[in-house]
């Protein structure tokens, strides 16, 4: 029997963004990618991103964080995820872990997330610094400005979209900025040409972002490994890098997602700071039966 049957998770979601929590902190378990894409077929558990507790490995952290997306594949980071784990380690009473000054410092593959919490369901990520070259991001061919690089869908001489900013918020994102409503493009066909151009080695999560106000954007995400997502939040934090590098915004703005909203400030230190509310949807164990056909 699989170690991963009958795990408790937690159902949440971060500004609508779908996130499943399970902890596996005191065990030697490990979700495979088959185990993440059958989890995510089943409707009690299905998510954008699974984010995965494992024991502290640096010292002074909290835990370690591994994020999944519903194809199986691994993410850097997941800024409305961890939010949701903060959630389940303060209040939840099976994950729960006592921490000081409703603070949490969590790792992953990227580096280190510190949480802060704000009210009794919002929390603040410090994301971190943005990369910006192109060999961090990273591209498979060097362009010297990524504020803006080349890259268009539709016609040469009147493309559909043209010249995205990208960025490494601990995944890689392209956000195209656009002048209508971002729901008036047909992203969830654009999105998969775009998320595995061969400009993008590691695939690119692909934003189409309006700047409403001199601290306001508007956008939809579709996201590398999950696909069209009501939230992302390294998708926001990159939106506001990309703007704010092509001075159309200062360095902070309200992002409204079809989910919702959260607010993303790039502090004069570089790192980027994301805060927003989270919100359990329901609780459940793993069936056996979810992985008798994943290995």
């Amino acid at each position: 029997m699989s170690a991963l049957a009958h795990r408790r998770f937690l159902k949440m979601h971060g500004a609508g963004n779908a996130i499943v929590v399970l902890d596996l902190r005191g065990s030697a378990a490990m979700v495979q990618p088959e185990d993440a894409r059958a989890i995510a077929k089943d409707p009690g558990s299905t998510f954008d991103q699974l984010m995965v507790l494992h024991d502290p490995v640096s010292a002074g952290t909290d835990a370690f964080l591994r994020i999944y997306n519903t194809d199986g594949s691994e993410s850097g980071a997941c800024g409305n995820g961890t939010r949701c784990v903060a959630y389940a380690m303060f209040d939840d009473p099976a994950m729960a872990r006592p921490a000081e000054g409703g603070r949490l410092l969590l790792e992953t593959a990227a580096g280190l997330l510190g949480v802060r919490r704000v009210s009794e369901r919002a929390f603040t990520v410090d994301m971190g610094r943005p990369k910006l070259a192109w060999d961090e991001i990273p591209l498979s061919e060097p362009f010297p400005d990524t504020r803006r690089i080349e890259l268009q869908i539709g016609p040469i001489e009147d493309p559909i979209l043209h010249s995205p900013g990208v960025v490494n918020m601990g995944n890689p994102h392209a956000v195209y900025f656009v002048e209508d409503d971002p729901a008036s493009y047909d992203l969830a066909r654009i999105g998969p040409m775009l998320e595995n151009h061969p400009l993008f080695p590691e695939r690119a999560n692909i934003s189409i972002a309006q700047v409403t106000g001199r601290e306001a954007i508007t956008l939809r995400v579709w996201e590398r490994g999950a696909g069209l997502t009501l939230a992302c939040g390294t998708a926001a934090c990159a939106a506001v890098v990309a703007a704010s590098r092509l001075r159309m915004i200062g360095r902070q703005a309200n992002v409204t997602l079809p989910g919702g909203a959260l607010f993303v400030e790039w502090r004069a230190d570089d790192h980027v700071l994301m805060t927003g509310p989270v919100a359990l949807v329901a609780e459940g164990t793993l069936a056996p039966e979810l992985f008798s056909g994943a290995r």
